[in-house]
């Protein structure tokens, strides 16, 4: 009779990795909340508190291609479990900083830990999960995801008002170590089918150039797009930024074996499920960003009421995803990305156009809830199609790219659409006028948002419907004798992420195969 072995219980290995996701998710909204009470505490000013923000998403961004190479090198599990623990670590420093500079470097450190440990957790679900139950895994753990971008205001609102701004990074703490303790328990060691060499020229190329783009993108609004430092400015940064990941793609076909395997993109389904990516995470902050300052700066809302007013959408989205996941793996992803994109954007449209003087939560319920359903619908099948047909040997690097095409798309979207609010708001402090001011700015910003969606539903027609292979178990009395070693080797297909070989601990394992 067969041992019980972790990587046997898929369901227990994404448990694991939707709790570290949601933790990381949460740290970049979560913040947000508690800016004016670090300012306030630290007596730092407001090109301070920007930089506690965005140093984590500077280091989170930059560096997810790296690590997910990393994975491939040296074993998801492993990378997992350190990515965790530096972000636990840094929590605490965050929590027991005394100046601003040591917040910063502390979020710096914490935006490591986070871009360490995110691309793996695509790899462990494809490893885990048969490609008939993947879309479904997909969707809880996007949904998750959702659900993390969308409580930070809820969430930071409460505790920073019941037990100061330190609260929001000492509940990583616990959290932290209970998933360094699951993940030594349920998380399988997968190692790599090959030695792979790792590309010190491309790390140097890529981590420059993305780390230029998103600085561009994240602090150009505060340069007013001009100056940074001496002659140089915002443009400049944003050119380098360019030339450098144009010197990337050239370094990478030349290389004998490249940190961003660029056949990927061969693969039609991958690269517009990657654009998507980057479109829906620029639509969701985007929106985020013009949503808190509509209800709270417009109609005089607390942090927590404003994030009360979110339920329907953060609900909705947690209802939707699992099953869409589902259906993915039923019908395929691309009609479920059409709908759920042009849903989505029919309710951005909803919240430019309803609001009024006299609006509460309920003027927003009905386009939140539709946009909850359009998230739900379309971020789990875009996760599916992009990973369906990716091979072991290119899953940390698919991940890793997806994952920083999400976060650019974060960055993109909040200086985009914070331009086109700032262009279009009043300079007034009267009441009546700025709310009439923000109501005449936010629906432009907001037509921007719905037009991006609206733009992704027409690309997702693109995709191409591949057909469902299923997975099956190879029976025991066909595992060729030395199948029953302590590490088996599982036979990559084109659905699989699998990164090599299984660790199971246990003498006999199942291999799954085409």
């Amino acid at each position: 009779m067969p041992h019980r072995t972790a990587h046997r219980n898929p369901w227990s290995v994404l448990a694991v990795l939707c709790l570290a996701n949601f933790l990381i998710l949460l740290d970049t909204t979560i913040v947000n909340t508690a800016a004016p009470h670090i300012m306030a505490e630290l007596r730092t000013p407001v090109d301070g508190a920007l930089w506690v923000l965005n140093g984590y998403l500077l280091a989170f961004a930059s560096l997810l291609i790296t690590f997910g190479r990393l994975g491939d090198r040296v074993g998801p599990r492993r990378v997992f479990v350190v990515g965790l623990a530096v972000f636990t670590v840094a929590s605490v420093w965050c929590a027991s900083s005394r100046h601003t500079g040591e917040l910063v470097a502390a979020r710096v450190l914490q935006g490591v830990g986070a871009a360490a440990l995110l691309p793996q957790a695509l790899v462990l679900i494809s490893a885990v999960f048969p490609p008939q139950r993947r879309g479904a895994a997909f969707g809880i753990f996007t949904a998750v995801a959702g659900v993390a971008a969308v409580s930070g205001p809820t969430l930071g609102g409460l505790l920073v008002t019941e037990a100061g701004w330190q609260s929001i990074f000492y509940l990583n703490v616990p959290v932290g170590l209970a998933g360094l303790l699951l993940a030594a328990r349920y998380l399988p060691r997968l190692r790599p089918d090959r030695a792979h060499r790792f590309d010190a020229v491309g790390v140097a190329l890529a981590t420059g150039g993305l780390l230029a783009i998103v600085f561009g993108l994240v602090e150009g609004q505060r340069y007013a797009w001009g100056r940074v430092l001496g002659p140089v400015g915002i443009p400049h940064v944003l050119v380098a930024g360019v030339v450098l990941l144009a010197l990337f793609v050239w370094w990478e076909r030349r290389a004998a074996e490249p940190l961003l395997p660029l056949d990927l993109f061969g693969d039609r389904n991958f690269t517009i499920a990657t654009v998507l990516t980057a479109i829906s995470s620029l639509a969701l902050y985007g929106f985020l960003f013009v949503f808190v300052l509509e209800t709270q700066n417009m109609l005089g809302m607390s942090p927590l009421a404003s994030g009360l007013a979110a339920l329907p959408w953060t609900v909705t989205l947690s209802a939707v995803a699992p099953v869409a996941g589902r259906l993915a793996d039923r019908v395929g992803g691309r009609i479920l990305l059409v709908v759920g994109l042009a849903l989505q954007a029919v309710g951005v449209l909803g919240v430019a156009l309803l609001p009024g003087p006299s609006s509460s939560w309920r003027t927003f319920a009905g386009p939140l809830v539709a946009i909850g359903i359009g998230m739900g619908l379309s971020i789990a099948p875009t996760t599916t199609e992009a990973m369906r047909r990716i091979t072991s040997r290119r899953a940390g690097a698919a991940s890793g790219l997806l994952n920083t095409a999400r976060q650019a798309g974060a960055a993109l979207g909040a200086a985009l659409i914070g331009a086109v609010l700032q262009n279009r708001l009043p300079d007034s402090t009267h009441r009546a006028a700025f709310h009439d001011g923000f109501a005449t700015a936010s629906r432009p910003a907001l037509s921007v948002v719905a037009g991006v969606l609206f733009a992704g539903a027409g690309l997702a027609t693109a995709m191409r419907r591949h057909p469902r292979a299923p997975a099956r178990i190879v029976p025991r009395e066909q595992v060729a004798p030395n199948a029953t070693s302590k590490v088996t080797n599982m036979q990559p297909d084109p659905y699989s992420g699998l990164a090599g070989a299984v660790d199971s601990g246990e003498p006999d394992a199942y291999l799954r195969s085409q």
